[in-house]
């Protein structure tokens, strides 16, 4: 005599997988990374538009001299490099989940990861450089292009 399932009767326990076969909390870290970083971003970048739009004169008056004169001081550079980082490292991730999500096929996935990664190294790698190496008063500009404390 054969019988049937009860519907309602619980599942046989799933075998958990062994340690050796999971990827760990990889995952859950970048989930409160991003969280955490967006809050972040969120405050660095109310900051900077309160800095240059509210606190100054406005859209109008950001040119070179405005940004040479912000990146003099120690507080902005550390304050833009802090936004770059966190804004791409947030981005990154955020790209590297949906190429997980959505590319099918393995090669497809590497060759994606490896141009989102490679955008992320000369992006980075170029703006840390602009933000330190910025020289506001260069020695061979004409007078009338620098701004007005190079002159002094």
């Amino acid at each position: 005599m054969t019988t049937i399932a009860d519907p309602k009767a619980p599942r046989p326990p799933r075998a958990r997988p062994s340690r050796l076969t999971t990827r760990g909390n990889t995952e859950l870290y970048g989930w409160v990374f991003m969280r955490a970083s967006g809050a972040l971003l969120i405050v660095l970048i109310f900051g900077h538009l309160f800095m240059n739009l509210v606190d100054g004169e406005g859209i109008s008056a950001i040119d070179f001299g405005f940004v040479a004169g912000k990146w003099a001081s120690p507080l902005w550079q550390v304050w833009d490099l802090l936004m770059l980082w966190l804004a791409m490292i947030h981005g990154t991730n955020g790209m590297r989940t949906l190429v997980n999500d959505y590319a099918s096929k393995d090669t497809t996935r590497l060759v994606l990861k490896g141009l989102l990664y490679f955008a992320f190294v000369i992006v980075v790698v170029l703006g840390t450089l602009v933000i330190f190496t910025f020289d506001a008063c260069p020695a061979d500009a004409p007078l009338d292009l620098l701004p007005s404390f190079c002159t002094a």
